[in-house]
């Protein structure tokens, strides 16, 4: 058995044979940086330790993108055209940039395979969430109380209202929407099978994964559109022969869109573990980019991570400062004492400064890295950013909206992570189950889409460009925290733990 590589992979050092991710986060980061500030870009190459000194990084990259507004363009193409020369695509002993991956020798027809759902139940939409289903009055009073808890922002909630006040908008049978990723359980397939979208679905050749997505399909009203590497009919065996592979098959999946006939809808969704997720993210890039010149009037959607380093409001600072005197004299002087003792390790406090941009608004930072997810999610993430804000730069129509820390398998498989959402209410931020935030996600793509106010359209004027990011997020409270995410996360994963396992209540 060959050990050649394939498909799309980080570069390899030449001079040391081997890849080091962290080497090509810290060359991306740098081209991103350097004509912004040019001894920030150099120290990023110097950084020994960029597994734990990666978030100073990125806040430093977020602090000059809200300084000038035409900085967050700079650095988003710059970052991109150095990831774009840097990593490579493989394929039967050859070997080209990913900037050139189309240009790869034996480039396969990919065939559509077309399914449709047996219901004729009309479109609507409500949000699961705590064995509930709010809908109606219910779901407007739930939404009143997430915006007042600080739980989600107020454009958020005025998004969700808005859909709720046009369910005419569900009706998607003249939308197609392609979904790399499809079967991912944060995901919106669930609920545009109710609608009557037309669904391209791109996800790996596995039985398993697409006897789900049929399964899904069946059920609901929507047409299902997948990719199979020959011909098939209503016959064969389909489960196990639909599916494409985003890192191998890469140029396959581009040019298989690229021939559709109809106006897209591409949502980049798909998460793979470690360094996966930036090669699938690189992957799903390349194919945006490529479909986008070939059909200008693509639409992108993401669902950028609430544990990130954003650009956010200046209200945002007013309520992360009374989120701190609204802290008892004792944990006030707990939090204190404790962060003196680990050198300011843990439970140091969250704070805001306000940061003037040349449009003459004031903005500020949350920082809510969490160390456990590694500087390869933080670059994946900041990948998706960066194409939203060149995208949106250029005229295209750009749905990115932060979504809530979900308790998917992918996350609670970290015993960390997992016992640290369990105990997220002791610093006031929520973490929703999966099936909420499909609803919820789900429904902020279809506001995007439908609503011509929605400053995902690029008719609509943005004071700064990193507003893109801030309108409409979801952050479960991570914004207004009165610590930071990652200094407060043991103490919330020890009480989630003997939650667990004394079935221990606040």
């Amino acid at each position: 058995m060959s050990d050649a590589p394939e498909g799309l992979q980080f570069p390899l050092d030449e001079e040391h044979q081997r890849i080091s991710t962290s080497r090509t986060g810290q060359q991306i980061l740098s081209e991103a940086l350097a004509l912004v500030d040019n001894k920030a870009s150099q120290d990023v190459l110097k950084e020994k330790n960029w597994r734990k000194k990666y978030p100073r990084y990125f806040k430093s990259m977020v602090e000059h993108g809200i300084r000038l507004c035409e900085n967050p363009v700079k650095i988003a193409e710059h970052g991109l055209q150095k990831a774009h020369q840097l990593f490579e695509f493989y394929r039967d002993g050859s070997k080209v940039s990913l900037k050139d991956f189309m240009d790869i020798p034996h480039i396969h027809r990919l065939y559509s395979m077309t399914i449709k759902g047996q219901s004729t139940q009309a479109p609507e939409w409500y949000i699961p969430y705590q064995g509930q289903k709010l809908q109606g009055q219910t779901l407007l009073n739930q939404l009143e109380r997430w915006e007042q808890q600080g739980i989600i922002e107020p454009s958020h909630a005025q998004a969700l209202r808005t859909v709720h006040a046009h369910p005419e908008w569900l009706d998607l049978s003249d939308r197609t929407l392609v979904l790399f990723g499809a079967g991912s359980e944060a995901g919106p397939l669930t609920w545009l099978s109710k609608w009557k979208a037309n669904i391209v679905a791109v996800d790996l050749p596995s039985e398993k994964v697409w006897t789900r997505i049929l399964n899904t399909i069946q059920q609901g009203n929507a047409t299902l559109i997948a990719p199979s590497n020959q011909r098939l009919t209503q016959t064969d065996q389909i489960a196990e022969n639909l599916g494409a592979n985003l890192l191998t098959q890469t140029p396959e999946i581009a040019q298989w869109l690229a021939e559709m006939p109809k106006h897209l809808d591409l949502a980049a969704i798909a998460y793979l573990d470690g360094e996966k997720h930036v090669r699938v993210a690189m992957a799903m890039d390349a194919i945006m980019q490529y479909v986008s010149t070939k059909k200008p009037d693509s639409s992108l959607m993401f669902m950028c991570t609430p544990t990130d380093i954003y650009a956010v409001p200046h209200q945002v600072m007013a309520r992360a400062q009374q989120k701190v005197k609204q802290c008892s004299s004792l944990e006030k002087l707990l939090a204190k004492g404790i962060s003196r003792l680990t050198i300011h390790r843990f439970l140091k406090p969250h704070t805001h400064q306000l940061i003037r941009a040349d449009n003459g608004k004031d903005y500020s930072i949350a920082d809510c890295l969490v160390l456990e997810q590694g500087p390869n999610y933080a670059l994946a993430k900041r990948i998706q950013q960066w194409r939203a804000t060149v995208a949106r730069e250029q005229g295209q129509h750009v749905c990115i909206n932060i979504a809530p820390s979900t308790t998917t398998h992918s996350v609670t498989k970290n015993p960390l992570l997992k016992a640290a959402f369990a105990g997220a209410h002791l610093f006031d931020v929520e973490a929703f189950e999966p099936e909420t935030t499909n609803a919820i996600m789900a429904a902020m793509w279809i506001h995007d889409l439908r609503n011509p106010d929605a400053l995902a359209n690029p008719q609509n004027k943005l004071d700064h460009p990193l507003e893109l990011m801030m309108d409409g997020a979801n952050h479960g409270g991570l914004w207004n925290a009165a610590y930071l995410v990652r200094t407060a996360l043991p103490f919330s994963a020890i009480y989630g733990l003997v939650k667990e396992k004394l079935s221990f209540k606040r």
